[in-house]
């Protein structure tokens, strides 16, 4: 509707200024100096949605860190689309590695770097300022509700108690997310689903205290050792893993589904480059993107112990760490799976040190079925403005409270996300395309349009 591109192009910059002053804020929810920070945040996206012409708007406490909701009612017998994003970001260690400020956002070669641009601040904000377009233009077609959480980087402790007792106040016909990627503005793609998560750390522990290498070098385990060996034996020769029970409730993707992501476009060579690699690596029998979507993968997300500081110290270390994740697909289980990730790194503990193992957090898997209503309204739209029907493809990343609003809403999720692969998503120099940003305003009114007709 030419209405909304001419609302659009009028207010392009204040768009992006708008979203800029958002990113300046660290609401980092895993570190508990940020907590200022986070309810900051909470109270500015609370600001920006009654700017953009929401009815009500309100931060609520939890035991964590604020949930942040608003609506816009315009006639109860329309239908409600329920759009959920979030305002916490990822750590941004190491900091030694990015090429600018993480929370004074550069804009380079059309692109803006910080962190939070991509995940999940600028893709929530497009549903602001769509919603703003709209209101403006007495355009709207549907009810719009939303909530923006500061939990989703760690896990989303606290918003399925926020769910189960709000039920009303959330009820909604669909829930709409745009905290994903798409192919390429080229090859334009929608998500027809997530991977679950299970988060745990493993803390191996040899001698009572750090010994001296040469008298007890060769005399006593070193646990880094130990570690590194049960971490290695995880994976065998074909990057299979080999944990006993890990496969045993897997969703095997059908021969159909294998074929339509075979469609998507892929590029090994420019892949490999775009990386810095000479070679990719994953599980033998499947193609790079179904390694990534319909396979569960086991990754070691950080490991320490010993001696880290400058120079050399010749220590035996007391104890070694690591946190180790299980992306999961359709079937499996978080809750089995982490309870099986605990076991089976206790019982291969051999005898000369002890193991403890813990959960951090974990999340569902979740399809979402490509005939919906919703998954429609949202291929529509994406035609609508890039000129070309979206390939459905599988997301590989995981948003942990998908299964809970599907669950406790009776609704079903749909994935319009806007980001790219390659922008950098809890890495340094974290970035979104300008053009992304402005397209994902462009398109997200035409959803509405098309799920209210």
């Amino acid at each position: 509707m030419q209405e909304w591109k001419d609302y659009q192009q009028k207010n392009k910059d204040r768009f992006l200024n708008e979203m800029l002053e958002l990113l300046r804020i660290p609401s980092v929810s895993a570190k508990t100096e940020h907590k200022a920070d986070m309810l900051r945040c909470a109270e500015a996206v609370k600001k920006s949605l009654l700017d953009a012409g929401c009815d009500r708007a309100q931060v609520y406490q939890t035991s964590g860190h604020p949930v942040v909701f608003g609506e816009k009612i315009i006639d109860p017998s329309k239908p409600t689309v329920l759009v959920y994003g979030h305002y916490d970001v990822q750590p941004v260690e190491p900091l030694e590695l990015w090429h600018s400020d993480p929370f004074e956002p550069v804009i380079k070669d059309g692109k803006i770097f910080a962190r939070g641009s991509a995940d999940d601040k600028g893709q929530f904000y497009m549903h602001v300022k769509a919603l703003e377009t709209m209101v403006k233009t007495n355009t709207m077609s549907t009810n719009i509700k939303f909530i923006i959480e500061g939990e989703e980087e760690v896990g989303s402790p606290n918003l399925a108690k926020f769910i189960s007792e709000n039920k009303e106040l959330l009820k909604t016909d669909v829930v709409l997310i745009s905290d994903s990627a798409m192919l390429s503005m080229e090859h334009p793609s929608l998500d027809v689903g997530v991977r679950g998560l299970s988060y745990i750390e493993v803390e191996v522990t040899g001698p009572n205290r750090d010994l001296h290498s040469g008298t007890y070098g060769g005399a006593v385990a070193n646990p880094i050792t130990i570690l590194a060996k049960m971490i290695a034996g995880c994976h065998d020769e074909n990057n299979h893993i080999t944990i006993p029970g890990f496969y045993d409730d897997v969703l095997e993707a059908t021969k159909d589904e294998r074929e339509l992501m075979a469609q998507a476009p892929y590029n090994e060579e420019a892949y490999k480059k775009d990386l810095g690699v000479k070679a990719l690596w994953g599980e033998k029998g499947y193609a790079t993107n179904e390694r990534t979507g319909i396979r569960p993968t086991l990754e070691l997300n950080g490991i320490w112990g010993g001696y880290e500081g400058e120079g050399s110290k010749t220590v035996l270390p007391s104890k070694a760490t690591a946190k180790i994740s299980a992306r999961l697909v359709p079937n499996q289980s978080s809750e089995k799976m982490t309870e099986l990730l605990l076991n089976y790194f206790k019982s291969i503990a051999p005898d000369c040190v002890t193991v403890k193992a813990f959960e951090h957090h974990g999340g569902e898997p979740y399809l979402t079925p490509i005939g919906s209503k919703g998954y429609k309204a949202a291929s529509k739209a994406i035609e609508t403005t890039f000129g070309k029907k979206p390939i459905p493809v599988r997301g590989g990343g995981s948003i942990p409270i998908c299964h809970v609003l599907e669950k406790e809403l009776g609704v079903k999720i749909i994935f319009m996300g806007f980001g790219l692969d390659n922008d950098n998503l809890h890495s340094p120099n974290e970035k979104y395309n300008i053009e992304n940003y402005y397209m994902g305003i462009e398109t997200i009114p035409y959803f509405h349009k098309f799920f209210a007709e």
